[in-house]
């Protein structure tokens, strides 16, 4: 298990949004029976941006969906092994997704932050590499990890990613893999995780929400649709 992996994260945010308590560690749920939905359209092509916060370093680079030039912007720090992400990408992100991202109104941007089981590390370098093949099967398999978190360990992580991949997407599960046990993926990983650490996230899920390119608020923990809808469109 790399540094990375296992180190927790110190201090607080000023100006969170109070809510639902986000994950420094904790037990997975069980599994559910969600499935992700096509994203292809919204992952075809995003503006380059530049907001001076620190949540947004390296953020032309992360996986969108919608297009960073709209007039809200969801900056996401997650943890695929994170029991709170799993109950907003559950709850509230298929409403984000179906009434403010589908109109074109807001983007979601997705950070790695494996802050909380040591299988979110493997798992959070894998969707980097999924990333880098397919930018829309970066997606599902996010899903995939939230909605059989349960069922992912440190033993059987790379594996059960392999086969997802490779039965479900037109991605190579080996090689997503392969890059995976080269460490190949680290950087990007490292850029996120710097990332959320400049900018103060003390657990995930942690969002930085950002309107006509101003940095508004943060949200910490699985919040309800109404706190993102009311900051970025209200």
């Amino acid at each position: 298990m790399d540094d990375l992996t296992r180190r927790r994260l110190l201090g607080g945010t000023a100006g969170l949004v109070a809510g639902t308590a986000g994950c420094v560690g904790g037990d997975a749920n069980t599994d559910t029976d969600a499935t992700p939905a096509d994203r292809e359209l919204m992952t075809s092509g995003s503006s380059d941006v530049d907001f001076d916060h620190p949540s947004t370093t390296g953020i032309n680079d992360q996986p969108t969906l919608g297009d960073r030039g709209r007039q809200g912007v969801i900056v996401a720090f997650e943890d695929p092994s994170c029991p709170s992400c799993r109950r907003f990408n559950q709850n509230t992100f298929p409403q984000i997704e179906s009434e403010l991202l589908a109109p074109g109104d807001v983007a979601y941007v997705f950070r790695g932050y494996p802050v909380v089981y040591e299988w979110g590390g493997p798992a959070t370098r894998a969707l980097e590499a999924t990333f880098a093949r397919d930018p829309a099967a970066v997606w599902d398999l996010k899903a995939h990890y939230f909605d059989q978190q349960g069922q992912f360990s440190t033993d059987n992580v790379l594996d059960r990613t392999r086969s997802y991949l490779d039965d479900a997407t037109d991605v190579d599960g080996s090689a997503v893999v392969t890059e995976v046990s080269e460490d190949a993926a680290a950087e990007a990983v490292q850029t996120d995780y710097d990332a959320g650490q400049a900018a103060g996230a003390s657990g995930t899920p942690t969002f930085y929400l950002f309107r006509d390119g101003e940095y508004q608020t943060t949200v910490s923990g699985a919040q309800d649709f109404t706190v993102f809808e009311n900051v970025l469109l209200g």
